[in-house]
């Protein structure tokens, strides 16, 4: 799915991470429509744990120590999961719509799985 480590010149030049800032940056868009009240709550969880993503794609990436790489990606993915359950808890408020979430939700499924294969290619390539 991803070059490996080896081909790589940049964490930039990872799938993981482009699609983790497509989906920051969709946050960051969606999360502009949420009420003034609640910019200090879940419109500043979900950018944060939205941000994390990347962030820890490129910090473990950038330490180039494979084990702390595969720590980070594993910190990443749960910062995904984190923003997967905000999304859900937005719905359930009413802050997104069905049909938002629905836009999201493809995107997610797409890079948990790019993560676990990530993961589960730098695990036996260090092994």
């Amino acid at each position: 799915m991803d070059k490996t480590p080896e081909a790589i010149r940049d964490y930039r030049d990872l799938i993981v991470w482009k699609e983790a800032m497509d989906i920051a940056e969709e946050i960051y868009v969606l999360t502009r429509a949420f009420p003034r009240e609640e910019l200090y709550g879940i419109t500043s969880q979900m950018r944060r744990c939205a941000v994390s993503i990347p962030a820890n794609i490129a910090e473990g990436f950038g330490r180039a120590q494979r084990r702390t790489f595969i720590q980070f990606l594993r910190i990443a993915q749960g910062s995904l999961k984190e923003l997967e359950t905000h999304t859900m808890l937005c719905i359930r408020i009413g802050l997104l719509s069905q049909e938002q979430a629905a836009k999201l939700e493809p995107n997610y499924t797409k890079l948990g799985k790019r993560l676990v294969s990530f993961v589960r290619s730098l695990d036996q390539d260090g092994a």
